[in-house]
Order: structure tokens, then sequence, then C-alpha cells
């Protein structure tokens, strides 16, 4: 992800990209959207022409069967939130809605204009929309509604200045058909060529070759399993990395605040909490990735709250003013000077405003602190300044580990919620601890509270089984017991195994070979340094008493009940009932 982004474009929109970090995606807009009308086409009617199209084909699975149990009322406004969803989602990556053909999609990349990354906004389409109908299914009481879908990339006759049906037509619509056919439920399946042109953005399993009815030849067909990057392939990890499992809520929550914030212009916070390696950051990351995807322009900010360090109150959001100004870390104060001049000027509305605005944002890319300003003229400064940044586009702030903030960061944070008038949204990453400080950061109107627990033993598999291939039962079920529902324990785990040359890397992927148990005793597995050291951290941010707590109930085992606990310590004639709550909890 390069850091930093232009502002010296025309009217301060910036010239090369939207996102400080991100590149920005533009398109024609939503489908069916003002792109697609008369102004964008031809001027004298309908012309044919032969283009390369990304064709989307999507079928409900289940939908007949909930149909005849349903009064046709319920049906009709279920088949409409299901048409709008899907206009919605493929609106959103710059596709077209050609047709629909009873609970059935068809949709299109590549009409009326063309993208070098319509095949990727294809799948990222077909993604959120098998994970929409899931939701829309649960919604509903209907557990088994589904979608499955089939991508192909390939020449299609194109009628440029046709509205909806009757767009496109040739031997890849008639194959993105029968791919979908031949999907499982709840999947995307995409061909060769899509495969192709997305694979540093997503990753796939093959899913052999099949039949295809209408082709003399079988096909070689492969499932879209997740976006693993950015747009284009940027920030792709290679390596082992665990897959998100069990998170689609809280990360379709976080979509649709954003998506509020863009439709009706007010601010939003969401405050996402939890334990270390519970998938706080993770969440982020693919909240990151789906933001880079959508045809929408979007300015994206990302600062980190040190723990140590002099890294002065407003740390993060200095870091995220840094990057949108392009101040690189050995710019001397000369340049620095200059960078943000220019900036301001760019956006400013008049030079008595860029005058007002320039110092108070040195005094922050300089130290990130407040200089020799009150506190509320330089909120005040700071703030204008991302209203114009911004225009009427939306504007993300990202603050990672806000455990550390300090308080006027943290104040800063809720100034920007009660007063911007720019169409902000903002995700505060944390531990529990900040909360127990700071109560009232989730408390404001605006702002949402996502609290991510352990998972379950079936998305703790789904993680473990994703990270090694051909793991024996018990192996799984060892790891999965280990990791008590932490996706970073998992990890570690694994990588504590792959040291110890019980799972090895195989044709591009990692497989368990130690099938006889002769490296790894399964039932005690020990503690990777890793996990060591980040449980250590978390022990030392409890209480005397919290910690004198674990260290007793350690001689007990991983769970014990208060009796236990009274008969070795005597913790009720300390006054610690309410910290024991605290730890049970």
């Amino acid at each position: 992800m390069e850091c930093g982004a232009g502002l010296d474009g025309p009217a301060g929109i910036p010239s090369a990209t939207l996102r400080a970090g991100l590149s920005a995606t533009t398109g024609p807009g939503p489908a069916n959207g003002p792109a697609n009308g008369p102004a964008n086409g031809p001027a004298n009617g309908p012309v044919s022409e032969r283009r390369t199209t990304t064709v989307l084909f999507g079928d409900l699975v289940g939908f007949t069967t909930l149909a005849e149990a349903r009064d046709p009322e319920d049906v009709r406004e279920l088949l409409s939130t299901y048409f709008a969803t899907a206009r919605t989602v493929v609106g959103r990556y710059g596709g077209t809605i050609e047709k629909f053909i009873g609970d059935a999609v068809m949709a299109v990349w590549g009409v009326p204009l063309s993208h070098e990354d319509d095949a990727e906004r294809a799948v990222r389409a077909g993604l959120d929309l098998v994970a929409e109908v899931t939701a829309l299914g649960a919604s509903v009481g209907a557990p088994d509604l589904a979608l499955r879908v089939g991508l192909v990339t390939g020449p299609v006759a194109v009628t440029l200045g046709a509205l909806h049906e009757g767009m496109v037509a040739g031997d890849a619509v008639n194959t993105a058909a029968r791919v979908q056919a031949a999907a499982t439920p709840g999947t995307v399946w995409v061909d060769q060529e899509t495969r192709w042109l997305t694979e540093a953005t997503v990753a796939f399993s093959d899913m052999g070759e099949h039949l295809l009815k209408g082709k003399s030849e079988p096909v070689r067909l492969h499932r879209a399993d997740m976006v693993v990057a950015s747009a284009g392939g940027a920030q792709r990890v290679d390596g082992l990395q665990a897959p998100m499992a069990g998170r689609d809520a809280e990360l379709r929550q976080a979509k649709e605040l954003f998506h509020a914030t863009q439709a009706d212009g007010r601010a939003r916070l969401v405050v996402v909490s939890g334990i270390a390696g519970i998938g706080k950051s993770r969440l982020g990351w693919e909240f990151d990735k789906y933001t880079d995807g959508i045809d929408d322009e979007l300015f994206w900010h990302r600062g980190r709250c040190p723990s140590y360090g002099d890294g002065g109150a407003f740390w993060a959001f200095a870091e995220m003013v840094r990057s949108r100004l392009h101040l690189a870390e050995g710019d001397d104060a000369s340049t620095v000077e200059d960078k943000v001049r220019h900036g301001v000027a760019s956006v400013a509305r008049n030079a008595e405003e860029a005058a007002w605005l320039t110092p108070r944002l040195l005094a922050l890319v300089s130290g990130g602190g407040t200089g020799s300003f009150d506190r509320t003229d330089l909120f005040s400064a700071w703030t204008t300044f991302l209203e114009r940044v911004a225009g009427d586009k939306p504007v993300a702030l990202l603050f990672e580990d806000a455990q550390h903030a300090d308080d006027g960061l943290l104040d800063l944070i809720e100034h920007l919620l009660r007063t911007t008038r720019a169409r902000l949204f903002m995700m505060v990453f944390t531990r529990s601890e900040l909360l127990d400080r700071r109560p009232g950061l989730v408390r404001a109107r605006g702002a949402t509270l996502v609290e991510l627990a352990p998972l379950g033993d079936d998305a703790m598999a789904a993680v473990v089984d994703a990270l090694v291939a051909d793991l024996p039962g018990r192996a799984r079920a060892a790891l999965v017991g280990r990791a008590e529902g932490v996706p970073l324990y998992a990890l570690e785990l694994v990588r504590s195994l792959i040291d110890q040359d019980a799972v090895v890397a195989r044709d591009g992927r990692h497989v368990f070979v130690d099938q006889a148990h002769a490296v790894v005793d399964l039932d005690r597995l020990a503690t990777p340094t890793s996990l060591q050291t980040l449980i250590a951290a978390r022990l030392d941010t409890l209480s005397p008493l919290e910690r004198r707590t674990v260290q007793d109930a350690a001689v007990l085992g991983s769970s014990f009940g208060y009796d236990s606990i009274r008969a070795l310590a005597a913790l009720l004639t300390c006054g610690g009932g309410s910290e024991r709550h605290d730890l049970s909890a």
C-alpha cells in the first residue's frame, strides 16, 4: 500500500489517488445509474461491437421450497429485497444488472465502460452477493437459502446504448450460466481466464474439470475462497495466513454503517473491542480490502497508537495527516513546512483560511502535539482540514491499538463525531481496557460497539483447516482446543509445528506429515514463545489482585470454580469479588 495521496489536483481533488495509503477506484458509478444513460452511450442509437467482459450468473438455492411454505406477500417482499441487494452490490463494484430471470440474476462488467480490473470487481461482487443472501436467509428464518454464482470472462457481442436486457450475447454468457449450475450452494466458481486475471487479489481452490452442457471439452473451474489483497493485488500477504472465519456478521455491520454514512452524510464511529489476537486487525484489513474494491471514491487514513516512546498525544491522527500531505520520515523542517503549505493551499477555501490552518497542522505533524495553540482552536482547524479534503466524498479514519491512546486523542475522536460536517466514518480497534477507562466513547450518538468474542469450535476448525491441509481428526481437535477460539493462537501453534517439521510446505500449501505422532505429542503441545510473550503482556495489564487470582488458578487448569479459588487463596476475605467477576467475563 503506497502511503500518501496527492493534493495537487484541480479544485483540491487528488490527481493520482483519493485514498491516503490506497489508490482510489473510480468508474461509472452505480449500476443502472447515470453512467449507463444516454450521456455515455452513442449519439445515434445502439451500436454493436465485440468486447471482453466478465459475466456473472447467480441463482438462489432453496427458494422454491421456501416459497411453497410462505405467504405470497412474504415471498414477494423477500424477492424484492433480494433484487435490491443485487442491484446495490453490483453497482458498488461498477457492474451492470443485465436482467433478472425468476430468482436468478445476470450482471456484466465491461459495459458500458471497461476497466482494467473488471474481472476482479466481478469476483468481489460475487463473494459479497453470496454473503448477503446467506444473511438474508438467516434474517427471515430460512437458513438453507443460498446463492451460487458462476463467473466467466471472455469475448461477447455488446450492444452499446441498449438498456439492461439484450446488452451482451455470446458463449461467455451461456458458459457463465453453466458454471453457476455446477457450483455448490453458497460459493462462487470461475473459469480459468477469470482466475488468471484475479489471482493476485483472490485466493482460489481448484475444483477440477467439469463437462458443461454445450461444451465439447471439459472445463477446469475454480472456487473463489476469499479476497487476500487490495485492488490489483496491493498489500497481498503470501505465506502462512489465517483466513477470517466466524466474523461475517461483524464485517457486514461495519459495511452497512459505512454505507449509511455515505447515504446520509452523518459521522459514525465503530469501536471494535477484543483481546489480543482475536481478529480486530483482520476485521480492519477485510474492511480495507472491501472499500478498496468498491466503485466509490473514498479518502482513506490509518494510524496506530504507539505503546511506547514519546510520540505525542495525537500521534495516530498525525500519522494520518502526514500520509495525506506526503510527508516522509526523513523530511527536514523546511520540507515539511513547504509540503504542509502546498497541501493546505490546495484545499482551503481562501488565503485567510489557509493562513489559519497551516500553523495548526504544522504543530500536529511536527510532533503530534499542540504547540502553543488552544486545544479547542486546534480541534476546529483539524476538523476543517478533513472537511476540505473530503468535500462531499466519504473519509475514513482507522485508529489501531487504541488501548494506548492518550485522552487527548479520544477527545478529538469524540469532537469529530460530534461536530464534523464531513461524511466521516471512524473505526477504533482496541482491547477492552480502553472502554473501562473511557466508557462514554461508545455511548455517544453515532457510536457503535462491536465486541469480538472467541470463535466457536466450527469456526476455529475452518481456520485450522485453511492453515494446514490433510489434518487428521486428532490433530485438528488438538489445535482447535489449544487455540481457545483465538485465531492468532492457532496461527502461532501451526508455526510451531512447522518449526518442528510436523507441518511442511508442499505444492503451495502446508501439509501435516506427522501422522505417526513421532515428532509432536499432540496431547502436550507446548505454547510457542510468541504466545507466551503475548499472554504475559495481557497479564501485565491486570491489577495485583487479578494477577494473583490468575497465578493461583494456573495450578487448577484452564477452567475452575470459585470454590476452588476460595480454597486455594481465600480471596473472598480479600474483598476481591468484583475482580473475580471481571476475570470470569
